[in-house]
């Protein structure tokens, strides 16, 4: 079973239970630091939680307080529905290169730097992240390639009419 819990307003993990138990013996997590694992509805102290703290440590009738439901923070989505779903979240970083060199660098740039952004997102479980820095780098291809098309379009209707002119040049009237 792996485990979250949530150092100085920082979500980390996942760990092992033994090693959250680990860290519960050494005190680098507290029993008042919030933790978390599927199946839970909320975060809640490591302390109310038997599996986490030796049974010595709890009166023989404390009830668990309810949860709070006043956490900030989100279960990971380490669900194998939302697992399914980060493995089909596109990175377009092969795109972004593609526009960035034949295209046009100013807009391909920020879509390389968005699409490098999704991997290491989807890696720490932040799928809502993940998602739209690939939106974003979507975003940014279309906005690359868009120009670029816009350009070369001008550009044979510039080269087009010059030619046309260019050719009628010899029958007009001096």
């Amino acid at each position: 079973m792996q485990w979250y819990y949530s150092k100085n307003g920082t979500q980390l993990g996942p760990v092992s239970e033994a090693d959250l138990l680990a860290k519960l013996a050494s005190s680098e997590v507290l029993t008042t630091d919030l933790v978390w694992k599927d199946g839970m509805g909320n975060w809640l102290p490591a302390g109310q939680l038997r599996e986490l703290v030796p049974l010595s440590a709890f009166p023989a009738a404390s009830p668990l307080a309810p949860p709070s439901g006043n956490s900030p923070y989100q279960p990971p989505y380490s669900s194998p529905s939302s697992m399914a779903s980060a493995q089909a979240i596109p990175n377009y970083l092969w795109q972004s290169i593609v526009v960035t060199i034949l295209c046009c660098w100013p807009f391909g740039i920020p879509a390389i730097i968005y699409a490098a952004k999704v991997d290491g997102l989807k890696a720490r479980g932040d799928i809502p992240g993940a998602m739209a820095a690939s939106a974003s780098a979507k975003t940014w291809c279309m906005v690359a390639a868009g120009i670029w098309l816009v350009l070369v379009v001008l550009w044979l209707v510039i080269v087009g009419s010059s030619a046309v002119f260019s050719s009628h040049s010899g029958s007009f009237p001096r």
